[in-house]
Formats: C-alpha cells, sequence, structure tokens
C-alpha cells in the first residue's frame, strides 16, 4: 500500500479493511474468531480493543506464509472443530460463501472465475473435473497460468487433519520458500480426502487488496451495493455512483440525496429530507421536512422538522435547530441551541449561545464566546432582533422581544423589549483633503 498504516487497517467506507471481514465473519456465530498478526500487531489490536467479537490475538511471529499463519492459529484448537480460514485484506467476501464453506466435514476451497486471473493461484482440475492441485502464480507454467480458475485463499477444513496435513507441508530447514496453505490440497489428495469445490458467484467480492487501486475499485463496488440497496428501500439518489457513505444512513419515505453527499458515522433522516449537492453528515439526526442546501457541513447535529440549512453553512458539534429554524449561508453554528423560527439567514457566527424562538439574528452578527481562555454562553430571548454587523461580548443576556442596533458591540445585558446600540455619532469633514502621491513615481 506503499503507506505507514497496517494494511488491514486502510479504510474502506470509512472503517479499516479487517472490520468489514470480521463482521462477514460474525455471521458464521464461530466459537471462536482467530486473527493472527505479525507486523504492527499492538496498533491492529488496539484499533479493534472495542470489538464486539471475542477475538484470539495470536502473534505469528517470523511471518513464513500462509501455512505457517494457520498452523499458529491451531494450537490449542480441538480435533473436531471446524476450521474456517479468511483474510483480513478481502472486506467485501459474501457471508454466503463462507457459510458454503463452512458445511461440511471435509476440504472446501472456495475458487472464482476472473478475467484477469494474474497473481493469484491457480486450481488445477484433473479429467474428471475434481481439483487436482493449487499452483502458487509465480510457479506456475504458461498452460497453468492460462486457467481462469483462481484460488481466494478461502478454506475449510476439519481441524485435526488440518494440522497434520500443514505439519507435512513445511519446508524443510533450509529451504528459502514460503509455507503455503495452498499444499493442504494436494496433501489431502494424496490422504485419501476429496476435495470439494465452492465456485463464487461474485468474482469481484473475493478478490484481496493489495494495493491502491484495488482498494479504490473495492470502495467503488462497495457503494454501489449499498446505493442500489438504499434505492430499492426508497432512497432517492440524483447519481448513484457520486454517494459516499461511511457509516450508516437511516432514512424515512421520501428522502433525496443530490450528487456527491458524504455520510459519516451514523446518521439518521426522518421523511421528506433533502440533501442538496456536495454536502457532508457526520453523527446527525435530521427532521422531517428539513432541506439541507448545496455544499453545508453538519456535524454532531440534531435538526428539528421543516428547518432551512445552508448553502454553505457549517454547523459544528452540539448544535440543536429548532423547527421552522433556517440557518444560511456562510453561518457558522457551534455548541448552540436556535429555538423554533430562530433566523440566522447570513455572514453570522453563533458559537456557545441560546436562540431563543422567533429571534432574528442580521448579517455578521458574532457571539463573542471566547476570551483567550474560556468559553462563555450568549442567551438571545425569544423574538429578539439583533442588527447586522453586531457583536455580542459574553457572558451576556439579550431579554425577550429586545431590539440591539445594527452595527453595535455589547458587553451588558439586555432588558426584554429595550433598544441597545453602541453607534457612534456621524462626524463630516468637508473639503476633506485626501492623500496624494509625492511626485510621479508610485511607493
Amino acid at each position: 500500500m506503499r503507506s505507514r498504516k497496517p494494511k488491514v487497517l486502510q479504510p474502506l467506507a470509512g472503517r479499516p479493511l479487517l472490520a468489514h471481514v470480521l463482521d462477514r465473519v460474525a455471521a458464521l456465530e464461530a466459537d471462536v474468531c482467530h486473527v493472527v498478526v505479525s507486523h504492527e500487531q499492538e496498533r491492529i489490536r488496539s484499533a479493534f480493543a472495542d470489538s464486539h467479537l471475542a477475538l484470539d490475538w495470536i502473534d505469528q511471529g517470523e511471518p513464513r506464509g500462509t501455512g505457517h499463519a494457520v498452523f499458529r492459529a491451531l494450537e490449542g484448537v480441538p480435533d473436531d472443530a471446524r476450521i474456517v480460514v479468511t483474510y483480513g485484506d478481502v472486506p467485501r467476501i459474501p457471508a454466503a460463501d463462507l457459510e458454503a464453506c463452512a458445511r461440511g466435514d471435509g476440504v472446501t476451497v472456495l475458487a472464482a472465475r476472473v478475467a484477469d486471473p494474474s497473481g493469484y493461484g491457480r486450481l488445477i482440475l484433473d479429467a474428471s473435473g475434481r481439483i487436482e492441485c493449487i499452483v502458487e502464480d509465480k510457479e506456475a507454467s504458461a498452460e497453468q497460468r492460462a486457467v481462469d480458475l483462481i484460488n481466494t485463499g478461502v478454506l475449510a477444513a476439519p481441524a485435526g487433519a488440518l494440522r497434520g496435513w500443514l505439519a507435512s507441508c513445511e519446508p524443510a530447514s533450509g529451504i528459502a520458500r514460503e509455507w503455503y496453505l495452498t499444499d493442504i490440497v494436494a496433501a489431502a489428495r494424496a490422504d485419501g480426502h476429496e476435495v470439494a469445490v465452492v465456485e463464487s458467484e461474485d468474482a469481484a467480492a473475493v478478490l484481496g487488496v493489495n494495493d491502491r487501486q484495488q482498494l479504490a475499485v473495492q470502495e467503488r463496488l462497495y457503494q454501489d451495493a449499498l446505493a442500489t440497496e438504499m434505492m430499492r428501500a426508497g432512497l432517492a439518489l440524483a447519481d448513484p455512483a457520486r454517494l459516499d457513505v461511511r457509516g450508516s444512513l437511516n432514512f424515512g419515505q421520501d428522502c433525496a440525496l443530490d450528487v456527491n453527499v458524504v455520510i459519516e458515522g451514523t446518521v439518521t433522516l426522518a421523511d421528506d429530507v433533502s440533501i442538496g449537492p456536495g454536502c457532508v453528515l457526520r453523527d446527525c439526526e435530521i427532521g422531517s421536512g428539513t432541506q439541507i442546501a448545496a455544499h453545508s457541513i453538519l456535524e454532531g447535529v440534531r435538526v428539528d422538522a421543516d428547518a432551512r440549512i445552508g448553502p454553505f453553512a457549517r454547523l459544528r458539534p452540539g448544535t440543536e435547530v429548532g423547527t421552522g429554524a433556517r440557518v444560511g449561508n456562510f453561518v457558522e453554528v457551534k455548541n448552540a441551541t436556535l429555538g423554533p423560527g430562530a433566523k440566522a439567514n447570513h455572514l453570522t457566527y453563533v458559537g456557545d449561545a441560546q436562540v431563543g424562538a422567533g429571534a432574528n439574528l442580521g448579517a455578521g452578527t458574532i457571539t463573542c464566546n471566547y476570551d483567550g481562555a474560556h468559553k462563555h454562553r450568549t442567551e438571545i430571548g425569544e423574538r429578539a432582533f439583533i442588527g447586522s454587523n453586531t457583536a455580542l461580548v459574553a457572558p451576556i443576556r439579550i431579554g425577550d422581544d429586545a431590539t440591539v442596533g445594527a452595527g453595535s458591540t455589547l458587553s451588558d445585558d439586555v432588558e426584554p423589549g429595550a433598544l441597545a446600540l453602541t453607534r457612534a455619532r456621524p462626524r463630516t469633514i468637508r473639503d476633506w483633503p485626501r492623500p496624494k502621491k509625492s511626485g510621479n513615481k508610485e511607493t
């Protein structure tokens, strides 16, 4: 991946590759999930400290190949257990394929037919169509490389027999060769066991991620499948190819998303919500009938019904927007509550504040909440009117129905129903001699 981050922690749809694999494995309801790690294992373990699965972390030590990894995982596993092997870089492997391998008593290998099998081991079949062996790409002949039936690496086998076959396949000391898990196929055949093959119906889903191009392909396939699923559930998408869900999206009836919307964390949309192009929503709850206009960013926000947000609005964590309230273009709101029907239509910053129902904040209003060391609250009463280009120096309270004249800077409370302003008296100097440049040269 040419990255300082371990491959299994690379993100797909906002979550590590390994997290997706563990989700698929969870469907098997296995007794134990063994995760074999080597390089940067502490970093990987810490990323899954809160996993809902009971994970048995196994230190492979010096990586000696897939056979060695599985052999280490088998230590302490009862002989009568059935083992299913999969990989941390195959994030979209269908749970149905894993379940198909898990069934049965013998050896089952998951295969797929692909247009370009380069880099993958080939399943070599005998004249009767039964699997004879698996040949790694770098060790295959030209004839074997022409085979399009590839080994996905996923297999299932009884633990006791698998342990013995692996032991027989361990490279002799001094031989510079990886310990291949695939060698157990020939060992099982030599031991008189048939090897069943399950061919996946979704070849693209069982391919691993080895570089950023392959990761991008899997990302798009994931997003396309999710978009299709959501559209079938009633979500209207202007272009399903231009949606990215990096978490979970819950939605009611008649919700519509325009192009280039990004969903992160957990986002819930009630009925009749529309989201304009280029919006980013992270961990939000959006009430019914609310419209979010283009290029707005909402994070950690709760919006009630029939609100209007944006365009180009930024709502930061702790923000609550009441029913019918409006947050317009180039308005930033942080850790503040706007009551029902309140308005901050343009060019305004509302931080650490309580804005009452029906209040109107003019363009350029700023709640000066930070004194360089501490944050302070601003309280604006119901139906208060704050004129344009006003600075409210917190802590401060503006009473119900109060008016603040445009261009004011206030640090004292304003009583309900009162008018407050700090506008300087205008002064005019007639025939003002405008400064002129000296000589003909510009400086």
